[in-house]
């Protein structure tokens, strides 16, 4: 049977049943974690299988693909999601182009999602986006997938960068998505980016109830280190945004991004992420 086969009720039934709910974490947290792949993009790109193998080896609980996984047959979907559920571990969302919510791309979207057992489809580049009003339509966009994708125990997501903070026209286009879209609607939230352009993530996390169900724990030091610094090693306040995020936030899984560092080094900077996780949650 093809994805695009699969009738809305028995679609459900499988959303239903596929195992969202979350494991222990690494130190005994309620709340698992994981890893955003970017993370490891040079070893994945060389070694799917392999590099998933890896750091599902390390610890990690959560795997989130990116924009590259829109090309893949229903097939190498099917050989993906088997290897998850063989290790153990899940893939609760994956970072798209906007295109994949959009009208003409969102079915792709949703079959390969199905597949690998992936719940949110978050829209991690909103393309060329011009003032206000380009934020408004992004935020339509956004509105119009949730109410597709809702029904099948799905939901749509943003994930912000660096400039989503900055004023255009007075509002910051993070306020625009925030207030333009449904609850339902999932804010990604990438920690790096907001400590970097001088955002409180506590007070965002807390003006957002409920709607920052993941987070990229991605870290970001002053001083010429920028995002070379690994996870904990940062200017990010980490206990004050884990505290809000498991209180306030609605916090399903973290999952940790390593962005910058030579390219063969990152599977090692990834389990030293991993390691400064454990030592901060003990």
């Amino acid at each position: 049977m093809q994805p695009t086969d699969i009738s809305r009720r028995s679609f459900l039934a499988i959303a239903g049943a596929l195992p969202f709910a979350a494991r222990l974490g690494a130190a005994g947290s309620a709340v698992p974690v994981g890893i955003e792949l970017y993370t490891v993009r040079d070893a994945l790109a060389k070694d799917l299988m392999g590099t998933v193998r890896a750091v599902a080896k390390m610890g990690y609980q959560v795997v989130e693909f990116y924009s590259p996984y829109y090309q893949w047959t229903p097939q190498m979907a099917s050989d993906v999601r088997k290897l998850l559920d063989d290790l153990g571990i899940q893939c609760r969302s994956t970072h798209n182009d906007h295109t994949a919510l959009e009208d003409a791309g969102l079915q792709k979207a949703i079959d390969l999602n199905h597949a690998i057992g992936s719940k949110y489809i978050v829209m991690a580049s909103a393309g060329q986006v011009a003032g206000v009003d380009g934020w408004k339509r992004v935020a339509e966009t956004l509105t119009s997938a949730q109410a597709k994708l809702e029904p099948l125990g799905m939901g749509a997501g943003y994930h912000n960068h660096g400039a989503e903070w900055h004023e255009i026209d007075g509002k910051r286009p993070m306020d625009v998505i925030a207030t333009g879209t449904p609850k339902g609607v999932t804010l990604q939230f990438d920690i790096g980016t907001a400590v970097e352009a001088g955002v409180d993530p506590e007070t965002w996390i807390n003006a957002n109830p409920g709607r920052i169900r993941s987070m990229h724990c991605k870290d970001w030091k002053a001083g010429g280190v920028g995002y070379a610094a690994i996870f904990g090693e940062g200017d990010a306040p980490w206990a004050r945004i884990f505290k809000a995020a498991e209180s306030t936030g609605g916090i399903e899984y973290y999952l940790i991004e390593q962005e910058a560092g030579p390219s063969d080094q990152q599977l090692a900077r990834a389990e030293q992420c991993l390691a400064n996780w454990r030592k901060m949650r003990a």
